[in-house]
This record gives structure tokens, sequence and C-alpha cells, in this order.
């Protein structure tokens, strides 16, 4: 089993230190949010939340996904950072593509791409980009990233994006993990082609369901041994729920020590993120790992 950091909406100056007490503390990787922009007046709601409120994201600090995760990646040596999760299909994806081959290039291959689509149409407005068929544009943004990041000329021709033959370089030496986040049946069907995916969060019987439906289409698009399966459980918090999670194909679990859902600012100081992280490596991780 492997343990992600979780850590969103704080302290900006926290992230580097924090990232690196994890990485000293046992932990493989630590997620990175992303958020582009909080319109003053929209009607959508949150999926994971209870009443779909999300007021709770207003005025927080969010450094660009891309950004921090090249700070993180330049401070650390083992650590990697797997982004939780990119809002890909609003995003020009050649430019992605640059900019995640060029993180995993200079990381030696310590970026997993999380990526989703963003549930909410004000972020492809503000970005012009259309909410229609969204699911259609986010498979070819893949399929260009996964392309032009495997080196050598690549050219594509579809509905949303028509590319000549080009390249990118540096490239990374092996190929960036596209791990899929989101619940929804056509977000299950887009893991199982790619490399993993990220759970959301939500009680066990709806996890029990959706790993069930995932091994299904997995199955069914035969996918690579080495699939990365990553989930938020509360059996992630003890050891014996750990084999628990391994037992139901887990290969990652993300912990966090506090609920990022609220309209408050997180006043926490970062001496105490550090002794909570800390304690839960000498409690969990290092026994796991033993």
């Amino acid at each position: 089993m492997r343990f992600t950091y979780a850590e969103a909406m704080t302290n900006p100056e926290y992230y580097v230190p924090l990232a690196q007490a994890a990485e000293a503390a046992g932990y493989s990787s630590i997620t990175v949010a992303d958020s582009i922009a909080y319109p003053k007046e929209s009607d959508a709601t949150y999926p994971y939340t209870p009443d779909g409120n999300r007021e709770f994201l207003e005025d927080k600090p969010f450094i660009e996904a891309f950004v921090l995760s090249a700070a993180i990646l330049a401070a650390t040596k083992t650590l990697r950072v797997t982004p939780f999760v990119v809002k890909l299909p609003i995003r020009p994806p050649v430019l992605v593509a640059k900019q995640a081959a060029s993180l995993a290039a200079l990381s030696g291959n310590r970026f997993g791409f999380g990526v989703g689509i963003s549930p909410w149409p004000d972020d492809f407005e503000i970005l012009d980009v259309p909410f229609e068929k969204r699911g259609a544009r986010m498979d070819e943004c893949i399929d260009i990233v996964r392309g032009l990041c495997a080196g050598g000329y690549f050219e594509y021709h579809g509905e949303f994006y028509d590319l000549p033959p080009i390249k990118i370089s540096p490239v990374p030496t092996e190929p960036i993990p596209i791990l899929i986040g989101g619940h929804s049946a056509p977000a299950l069907r887009r893991a199982a082609r790619c490399d993993g995916w990220m759970h959301a969060g939500g009680d066990g019987e709806e996890l029990d369901r959706l790993l069930v439906k995932l091994d299904k289409l997995r199955e069914e698009h035969g996918t690579r041994k080495d699939f990365e399966v990553h989930v938020i459980s509360l059996d992630a918090y003890t050891v014996d729920g750990i084999k628990r999670l391994e037992d139901k194909g887990v290969t990652d679990v993300i912990v966090g020590f506090r609920s990022p859902y609220t309209r408050e600012h997180d006043t926490e100081p970062l001496d105490t993120k550090i002794t909570h992280l800390s304690k839960f490596a000498e409690r969990v991780i290092a026994k796991v790992n033993s």
C-alpha cells in the first residue's frame, strides 16, 4: 500500500515544508488541488458535499496546480505529486502535455497526472470552452497528452482538436500515469481505459459498489496490471483497515487530518499539521511497511 498526504486551501507557504515532512515520514505522494476562479454568481452545485454547497471555496487560496506541483517536486527527492484533480478539458491539451512532460522529466518520473472534468459550467465559460460534449473533449485531451508525452512526432485529427505532426522535448523516460477522478459511469469507464482511478470520498458501501463496477470495466478493457486505485476511506486510518482495502484491490490511500469543506479559513499551525501527519506515519505507515 502507498500513502498519499492530502492538504488543500491552507496557507500557501505551508505546502513545501509539509511535502518535505511527508516525504521524511514515509508517505509516497502528496495531492495538489485545482481551482481556477470563483464566480460571484452561479447556480452550479458541488457533487461531493451533501447539499451541493460550494461556498467553502470562496476566498480560499489555491496555487495553480502545475506551479505548485513544480515547487513541491523541486523541494523533494522521492515524493510523488498526484494532482487531485486537474480540470483537463478546460485547458489546451498541447500546453498541458508540455507542462506534464516537463514536470515528469525534471522530477525523475514523480508526477502522477490526476485529471477530471470540472462539474461547473462556470469553469468552461470563463475559459471560453463549450460545456457541451465535455466528456468527448476530455477523451481527446487525454489522447493528445498521452501521444505527445510518449515522444516523437504525433498528429491528431478529432472532433475538437486537429494537430499536424508535432513533438515536444523533453519527455519523461517512463509513461506518465493518467489517473481519472470521478464517480460517474463515464468516469469509471474512462479510468478503466487509462492508468488508474481516484476516488473522491463517500461511505464504505458506496466505495465497494464503485470498486465492483471498476473491476468489471477493467476486465472489459484489459487494463494494465499496475493499475492504480486511489481511495479516501476511514479504513485507511488503521492497520487492519489497510489490509481490508488491499484485499479490495486498493493500491493508494489518500489521508488528511481536517475537513476542507468549511467556510472558515484554515488556522491550524504548520507544526500541528506536521505532528498529525507524523503521528499517522508512526501509527500506521511504519507498521504496514514493517
